[in-house]
């Protein structure tokens, strides 16, 4: 005997519009402040014959590319299923943010090789445009980082994009503080040691958000849940008597997706158990989509488990 659950996705697609809306205007905005600061921040860079600028602008315009990105990611990202992806487009965002990724590793890598590049042929900076400059990226980097803050944490895509502009942040500091003592002591070398500086402290946390779009693209258990403790937590329902082909993995960074076997002593009870267990799934481990398979013995692929 097989019985099927599948909760309904009216009302977790309805959440998942006004959550990706609500990114999508944080992004947009974002956007805006960031996209005008590259421009000021390039004309800044000549009219100052600053490398420094001209190089932080180089990793503003992955920014801009990188907000472009996650803005497309969420529009796909909003698409109904259809006939040839019938999960829809939600890991357009995942991939996005994958991008966004590899794209702050690759410039946290040049800003290395480039600093290393200025230990051995210094160049002279002028360091009060260099400093009025940075400071206009600070004020704009940390309204741009308010604007996606609440953003941040329920998406891999908006993750991505807060960590890029939040890199510019720590960027723009640094630039000020190397501006002030190229002032008052003219020690030009502070350049590329604050250059190497924001380099090693943006790449572990870029391979933390690389990690975390790996993880849901290879369809791991999400992080937080331990498949074992869902095993333990079937088995612990009245009623069930067995589980088997659990598997537990993420469609986007807000939506848990989980299949399972279970075997029920009395095929009369097994809606009574199927309800049993998607309610606890729901309450204890946040999966409110789950297919659950009803068995009234073992099957005979049995011996075909997964941990």
């Amino acid at each position: 005997m097989h019985d099927h659950d599948e909760p309904g996705h009216a009302e977790g697609g309805h959440a998942h519009d006004h959550t990706a809306g609500a990114n999508a205007k944080m992004l947009g905005w974002a956007l805006a402040l960031t996209a005008t600061y590259l421009v000021a921040e390039v004309v800044g860079a000549f009219l100052f014959n600053s490398l420094a600028l001209l190089s932080d602008a180089g990793h503003m315009l992955t920014d801009v590319a990188g907000l472009v990105i996650a803005l497309m990611a969420i529009r796909i990202g909003t698409r109904a299923p259809d006939d040839k992806r019938t999960f829809g487009y939600r890991r357009f965002e995942i991939l996005a943010a994958a991008f966004n990724a590899l794209m702050l590793f690759a410039v946290a890598i040049y800003v290395l090789i480039e600093a290393i590049g200025r230990f051995r042929s210094p160049e002279p900076v002028q360091s009060t445009g260099m400093m009025v400059i940075a400071i206009i990226g600070l004020l704009v980097n940390l309204a741009s980082m308010r604007i996606l803050m609440s953003g941040k944490d329920a998406s891999l895509n908006v993750k991505g994009a807060y960590l890029e502009v939040w890199a510019d942040m720590i960027g723009s500091i640094g630039v000020i503080a190397g501006a002030l003592v190229i002032r008052f002591t003219g020690w030009t070398l502070v350049d590329p040691i604050v250059a190497i500086g924001i380099g090693l402290w943006v790449l572990p946390r870029t391979w933390v958000l690389l990690r975390d779009t790996i993880n849901v693209l290879l369809e791991g258990v999400p992080g937080g849940l331990r498949l074992f403790e869902i095993r333990k937590a079937i088995e612990a329902v009245p009623g069930v008597s067995g589980v088997h082909d659990l598997h537990v993995w993420s469609m986007s960074t807000d939506e848990v997706n989980c299949t399972v076997h279970v075997e029920i002593g009395d095929p009369v009870e097994s809606d009574n158990v199927r309800a049993a267990v998607q309610a606890m799934l729901g309450d204890r481990f946040a999966i409110e989509h789950c297919t659950i398979q009803t068995e009234a013995e073992p099957c005979e692929e049995a011996d075909h488990l997964h941990p």
